[in-house]
């Protein structure tokens, strides 16, 4: 068999003679890598071998619910949707130290806990090392969980047509590879065809893989592309490793929603469940201080109510710095460029900063007016209104927009404490609010809203 030297772009793995600074196919810069490649000679007809069934039509096909397994850990469950498929294949990535081995060694105890045989293949620690982390957790195992040090596909193939599992976790893809492919472990090559391998192999078993993958500098899946689209469902751990929350969310799902999140807490007995991430959000929150507001935004099913800081502070330099921590920068300019021509307030010389508290990353548009709010308090050292929620899209002329589910938003504030909600005229409209303390405030315009949350002024009901 003929080896030959490729180049192949390590983020979507188009592959050139030569090295080129530019990918043609992705528009990459400086991502080709130099590899040996060999075109495999015998798999193709081992692996057409591996679909028994023929197409048939669509209107044939008898639809069915899937039997899913459960967990026990309510956040994951949620955020795979009900649970794990059987046959699928489910991409774990995230920082180094994020949690990753840990929820998928506490996942591990808890389906054998039920009878259900796993399979854990540790490609990065040794048999021994698996265990100690193990007691470490609490965890010691049981008759269903099995271990295995290999990172040789070929054999973990073997072991999982012999033991038979219902689950398989690989940590991690970037050490496995397929001996008939001689480039090195972690190339594009090997990354590919392995994870091919492993979700041909799911479906035709119904086996549930999961897969943990390493990410690069810059916070995205290492290797090709294509990886994400191999697999069914893509799970990134957010956070930073030196801090206690961690935030577990569903870019790509076949079989759920992607827009859940689980919220988890690193201790020392392994990562534990936020059931009420609200409340963890808010319990530092400061008062009687500028700068500081609550706003309530939807992850999925679930609302949220987090904490929004502003920072404005005299430039010292002839350039305005602008910096968002938890919330998109662009947005960000928006709102700015609304405050300054439609309120009139001079920010060209100021340096502001916002940051979303608990490293919740916030895309509803239902924060605009929080946001707004929280420039001008902090602008204008006036402390918000107390216990008020804030929710409303900005628009540019001004103007407040409606916005969903404003009575989930609002059940969630009432439930802990809060006792005025700020909210666009339009969302009061039909609203329906059971007997309760809650007080109601519809604004239509910046203005309106700012003299009600600044000056406490009266309320439009």
């Amino acid at each position: 068999m003929r080896t030959k030297t490729v180049f192949s772009c390590s983020s979507c793995g188009y592959q050139s003679p030569k090295w080129l600074g530019r990918c043609p196919d992705c528009n990459s810069w400086n991502s080709f890598t130099e590899e040996d490649y060999s075109a495999p000679s015998t798999g193709t007809k081992e692996r057409v071998s591996l679909y028994k069934d023929g197409p048939v039509l669509l209107k044939d096909v008898v639809a069915r619910d899937e039997d899913r397994l459960k967990t026990n850990v309510p956040e994951l469950d949620r955020v795979l949707g009900g649970g794990i498929v059987k046959g699928s294949v489910i991409l774990i990535g995230g920082d180094p130290g994020v949690g990753k081995s840990t929820i998928s060694l506490q996942v591990s105890n808890h389906l054998t806990a039920q009878g259900i045989a796993v399979l854990y293949v540790s490609g990065e620690e040794s048999v021994a090392q698996t265990k100690l982390r193990a007691k470490r957790l609490g965890e010691s195992g049981s008759d269903k969980l099995y271990i295995v040090n290999q990172t040789d596909l070929s054999l973990i193939v073997e072991y999982i047509r012999k033991l038979k599992p219902q689950a398989v976790i690989i940590d991690s893809i970037q050490v496995i590879f397929d001996p008939g492919i001689s480039s090195s472990p972690g190339s594009v090559s090997q990354v590919r065809e392995c994870a091919a391998t492993l979700t041909q192999l799911a479906k035709t078993t119904d086996t549930s893989i999961f897969i943990i993958g390493h990410v690069t500098k810059e916070g995205a899946l290492a290797g090709p592309r294509v990886l994400e689209h191999i697999v069914d469902t893509v799970l990134y751990f957010e956070g930073d490793r030196f801090a206690i929350y961690r935030i577990l969310r569903a870019v790509k799902n076949r079989f759920g929603s992607t827009n859940e999140i689980g919220v988890f807490e690193m201790g020392p007995h392994g990562l534990s469940e936020v059931k009420n991430p609200s409340e963890i959000f808010l319990s530092e929150r400061p008062s009687n201080v500028s700068g500081t507001i609550v706003t309530s935004v939807l992850e999925g099913t679930r609302p949220l109510l987090v904490e929004i800081q502003s920072l404005v502070s005299r430039s010292n330099f002839g350039y305005a710095r602008r910096r968002a921590q938890g919330f998109d920068f662009n947005r960000l300019s928006l709102l700015v460029a609304v405050l300054e021509k439609r309120m009139g307030l001079a920010l060209e010389a100021e340096d502001i900063f916002v940051n979303v508290a608990g490293g919740i990353k916030v895309e509803d548009p239902a924060a605009d007016l929080a946001v707004c709010a929280v420039i001008a308090s902090s602008f204008r050292e006036q402390v918000v209104m107390p216990q008020a929620v804030v929710l409303g899209e900005v628009g540019l002329s001004g103007e407040i927009r409606s916005i969903s589910q404003v009575l989930t938003r609002i059940n969630e504030a009432e439930r802990l404490g809060f006792k005025h909600c700020i909210l666009p005229k339009n969302s009061c409209r039909n609203l329906k609010v059971s007997k309760s303390d809650m007080e109601i405030i519809g604004v239509s315009t910046l203005k309106e809203a700012l003299d009600i949350i600044l000056g406490a002024k009266g309320a439009m009901k």
